[in-house]
């Protein structure tokens, strides 16, 4: 196990997911990409970057796939955020998750964190990454006590540490579920090709079968809108922030 890096108090890249179908939220989803979805008055894309300058990131990299062009015409260079913003484009064929993150390696640099372009996690960011330096490991999953109230658990989590993690077969102990905030060196990535179609979660029961794999639980719940349900809640979330603040 490698030593921790020096943590100088800058916040990594963060690559947003966001080139997927979004195929639960059709007719909606038809015409535009899942981060233009309008919640509590404008795209989604607009809270998950105002969130991530709020927790001092100053790098995003967009990874785009279905429709992204429409997310490049509407955040440009991310200057009217506060942040740097650039993009990596799944191309003809949508890569998944690993290999669209694989692909933005060259962006990323040799360590980022990683977001869902469907999730509004309202947590400590720098907590996370800290606790990533600190673990010397090629991998973070931020986990939260789910007890499958919001989504399907798919997480054991005992003593600090993920004991399984599978998101095609549930155990009668898995309380938790995969946050959706992530961190990783490049290296985690090392085994697969630039233009392999693959998922992170592929990457993470690899990293997790090596030990190479820490965990993070988080106590602040996460809101989403990849469903119908989901997409309402969240719009009443956010609405409501923005009326208070």
């Amino acid at each position: 196990m490698t030593a921790p890096a020096k943590n100088n108090g800058a916040m990594p890249p963060i690559a947003i997911l966001a080139g997927g179908l979004a195929t639960r939220l059709r007719p909606i989803t038809s015409t535009i990409p899942k981060s233009l979805i309008q919640v509590a008055g404008e795209p989604f894309i607009a809270h998950q970057l105002r969130l991530l300058v709020r927790e001092g990131f100053s790098e995003v990299v967009l990874l785009c796939g279905f429709l992204g062009e429409q997310i490049r015409e509407f955040v440009g260079d991310g200057e009217s955020f506060g942040c740097r913003v650039r993009y990596s484009f799944d191309g003809h064929v949508l890569r998944g998750t690993g290999g669209a993150l694989r692909r933005a390696i060259p962006m990323l640099g040799e360590e980022f964190m990683v977001m869902y372009g469907d999730s509004y996690c309202p947590t400590q960011y720098r907590r996370v990454y800290e606790a990533f330096i600190e673990s010397a490991r090629l991998g973070l999953m931020t986990v939260f006590e789910n007890k499958d109230q919001w989504d399907k658990s798919n997480v054991e989590f005992e003593l600090g540490e993920i004991v399984n993690y599978s998101k095609s077969h549930s155990t009668p102990n898995m309380h938790f579920i995969d946050y959706g905030i992530g961190a990783f060196k490049a290296e985690a990535f090392s085994e697969w090709g630039e233009e392999e179609i693959f998922d992170l979660s592929t990457v993470q029961t690899k990293l997790l079968a090596h030990r190479q794999l820490a965990g993070l639980q988080v106590y602040e719940r996460f809101y989403e809108i990849g469903s119908h349900a989901g997409l309402d809640e969240t719009d009443k979330l956010l609405d409501f922030k923005r009326q208070t603040n």
